[in-house]
């Protein structure tokens, strides 16, 4: 994990953009409009989704190395999200307050479950709280979207996000099946990252300045990186050189197919 942020400040942005989802949601004249980049959920939904999601990782990160995870809930079937606003802010207010508690508990260092346990990311809880960030930041982008008022994600938690996304959710020791390729990428604000496909898996590393470039050079400022890697925004919006087709396979494959 190449992240220079410390524990504490990661915390921080957790709760700084748990709070600026919040005012997103509690700014929506509807809950039942449409979220376009989460086709199948209202924003209550996805309301719903986040809450339920941090008080699950709070349950994880408490739980420790070697626990099962809790099972997943259905944002459209649960009925722990309260319906008056107020109360729903309260609730989702809540749910962060329980996962930065039992991230606090547990400290960057202690293992327990995750989801990416083939990947470059460590299987602790200050895996788990770095990934957190990104969730909260993505999500409300989201709302944002759904009500006209996108904004790009904050630099730094932008820059960070690059990262922890190809880390976490790209790199894996799975045997790359197609060509070898490198993919170089390069945020605008600063960080330059390789990605090397082959038959080691998909590894990430940083990119020294003198490096001749790969296959593929993808330039753009690090939120728009990091909202196409979320499927949030179309490839093109990046400046691209090079062999466009690594990049596409990476994106239709499943490693664990």
């Amino acid at each position: 994990m190449h992240t220079t942020v410390e524990f504490p400040e990661v915390l921080r942005l957790i709760e700084e953009r748990s709070t600026a989802f919040r005012a997103a949601i509690a700014s929506a004249p509807d809950l039942d409009v449409r979220v376009p980049s989460c086709p199948d959920w209202t924003l209550r939904e996805l309301a719903q989704h986040l809450g339920d999601g941090r008080r699950r990782q709070a349950a994880v990160v408490a739980a420790g190395p070697g626990a099962e995870p809790p099972a997943r809930t259905d944002p459209k079937g649960a009925p722990t999200a309260p319906r008056d606003r107020a109360e729903l802010d309260a609730w989702l207010a809540g749910s962060t307050a329980l996962m930065l508690d039992a991230l606090r508990e547990a400290g960057p260092d202690r293992g327990c479950w995750t989801w990416w346990g083939r990947s470059q990311a460590p299987e602790t809880s200050g895996a788990v709280a770095r990934h957190q960030v990104q969730e909260l930041a993505v999500h409300t982008y989201d709302v944002q979207l759904a009500l006209g008022a996108a904004q790009p994600l904050p630099t730094d938690i932008a820059v960070e996000g690059v990262d922890a996304f190809l880390t976490t959710v790209s790199a894996t020791t799975v045997p790359w099946p197609f060509e070898p390729a490198t993919i170089d990428l390069h945020a605008a604000e600063g960080g330059s990252w390789r990605l090397t496909l082959d038959a080691r898996g998909v590894r990430c590393d940083g990119l020294a300045a003198d490096a001749q470039p790969g296959d593929l050079v993808v330039r753009g400022p690090a939120s728009d990186l990091v909202l196409y890697f979320y499927a949030r925004l179309p490839f093109d919006r990046l400046e691209i050189t090079g062999d466009t087709a690594p990049m596409d396979r990476l994106a239709e494959w499943d490693p664990n197919e």
